[in-house]
């Protein structure tokens, strides 16, 4: 039986003869310096952790196929998406937001809900959230906001009078706060929700005919959140809880699907439309832009690595296809420039070759060297375009239509006096619920503006009450009754109009 067993080997490949002995001078004595293995043993196990996400650490994956079930080539060309029945294998990380890697499953937090296509025209990262909308709507905010997120510099502490200072300071974010603050801001495990793409983004067809398009994801499983108190006894319980659910799931065969529904607008509806249709902070009506049915995702296979797997997957929303691209978002313009450049210093230049992150179809470029190339570096051809040796060519016929902007004159700012509107949609979306929503919204707003400390205290509270008031007055006295204010004391602080 000994025969038939596999050797241990070093990573060369060498056999291993004694693996938990060190070799030293004696049965007694010091370790020497020639025992290689120890070295690679330790030095590899110092390297085991590469540099966590800023944000997303902590997340779970799996495989699955999307299958297209309605016919949508008016809009798009995208090979994927070019017949009903056709299916395309896909990767999924959920993910949360602001904590760290060890952080738990049930925090108030959004969702990452992250798609990688696998398409005969190269993959399709689809980078989204468990909400429609975002906190911000220009990039050059997204560093001080996840600051807020993250760690009091003095104190390594997660600070809600960082965040509420930043949120009460920048109004445009109250509407995915209210998301935040209400039940679906802590989602029962990464099953019962929906997903969003969250940006504008753009569909082109095969006559050269571009419209912009949001993608819903809805959940088949049913829409399931824990409460407040359910949450906070849910990190006691198991942190780990939405990656068991998950997991366990797919493993029992249970394998959970969602259908994905696009809306759609014509360049000519967007000069039309009451705010910035590229605003990353609003919704698009779905009376006014109805869902329409693209087909349906399933996760059906559980990685047999984490770490290969789901650690090491890369996403970036400047990975598009052929008849699927971008749009005037400003937060999308940002992020096509971050992601892939956030892959790079975590996982190096040659990234998009670690299995989980390779195109399975033909790759043709002039990219060589760099750490970690395991392609055989396209061996002997050449390193250069044009050339006299290689038959390669420019695919002009991929090109796409020219996008049309409203200005060419560089601004820093927006001039549509309705781009500040920042209260007639979170009030909207409060109205909606029910009266039991409605409170454990108000509660969860409570227990997280009590926490706000410090000398600017009383500014802090009463510049986020102002927001809450705007949005909807009900919501503004809920909140102001439960942090325990009077009327002379909101009077008194409440800042004149």
């Amino acid at each position: 039986m000994e025969e038939n067993k596999k050797k241990i080997t070093t990573a060369s490949g060498a056999p291993v003869p004694y693996y938990q002995d060190s070799l030293t001078a004696g049965p007694r004595g010091p370790i020497l310096l020639q025992d290689f293995f120890l070295h690679e043993t330790l030095s590899h196990f110092n390297r085991e952790r590469i540099p966590e996400r800023i944000v997303h650490a902590k997340g779970s994956g799996a495989y699955g196929t999307f299958t297209v079930t309605q016919d949508v080539t008016k809009y798009t060309r995208a090979k994927f998406l070019n017949e009903i029945g056709k299916q395309t294998r896909i990767f999924i990380r959920f993910s949360t937001v602001g904590g760290e890697k060890g952080s738990a499953d049930s925090e108030r937090d959004p969702r990452g809900f992250a798609l990688k296509f696998y398409t005969e025209d190269g993959n399709y990262d689809l980078v989204g959230n468990n909400t429609p909308v975002f906190f911000i709507k220009d990039p050059r905010k997204f560093v001080d906001f996840i600051h807020t997120q993250k760690r009091d510099p003095e104190t390594n502490l997660k600070s809600p009078t960082m965040m509420w200072d930043f949120w009460s300071l920048n109004p445009e974010s109250l509407h995915q706060v209210t998301i935040l603050m209400s039940d679906r801001g802590t989602p029962f495990g990464f099953r019962h929700m929906h997903g969003y793409g969250s940006h504008t983004f753009s569909m082109i067809n095969d006559k050269n005919e571009k419209v912009f398009v949001k993608y819903h994801f809805r959940t088949e499983q049913g829409i399931k959140n824990l409460t407040g108190p359910e949450a906070d006894d849910m990190r006691a319980k198991d942190m780990d809880y939405a990656q068991r659910d998950l997991f366990d799931a797919i493993d029992r065969g249970d394998f959970p699907k969602w259908k994905l529904f696009i809306q759609v607008m014509t360049e000519e509806q967007t000069k039309t439309f009451k705010w910035n249709p590229f605003d990353l902070t609003k919704v698009w009506s779905q009376k006014d832009y109805p869902l329409l049915e693209v087909g349906v995702l399933e996760l059906n296979e559980n990685p047999d690595n984490y770490f290969a797997h789901v650690e090491q997957a890369a996403f970036a929303p400047a990975h598009v296809v052929d008849g699927i691209s971008f749009s005037p978002d400003k937060m999308l313009q940002g992020r096509i420039l971050s992601y892939p450049d956030a892959q790079r210093y975590r996982l190096g230049g040659n990234y998009e070759q670690i299995p989980v992150n390779r195109c399975p179809f033909m790759v043709n470029n002039y990219q060589r060297d760099g750490q970690m190339r395991v392609d055989g570096n396209a061996g002997n051809l050449p390193n250069y375009f044009p050339n006299s040796f290689d038959n390669n060519r420019e695919a002009r016929e991929y090109a796409e239509p020219a996008m049309h902007l409203d200005s060419i004159i560089a601004d820093h700012y927006d001039r549509n006096e309705n781009d500040d509107d920042h209260y007639t949609q979170p009030g909207d979306l409060y109205r909606l619920l029910d009266m039991e929503q409605k409170q454990h919204l108000i509660n969860n707003i409570v227990a997280a503006m009590s926490g706000i400390e410090g000398p600017k205290k009383d500014e802090i509270s009463m510049r986020q009450l102002c927001h809450w008031f705007r949005a909807d007055m009900n919501l503004g006295l809920g909140v102001a009754k439960g942090l325990g204010l009077s009327m002379d004391t909101l009077a008194e602080h409440m800042p004149r109009q």
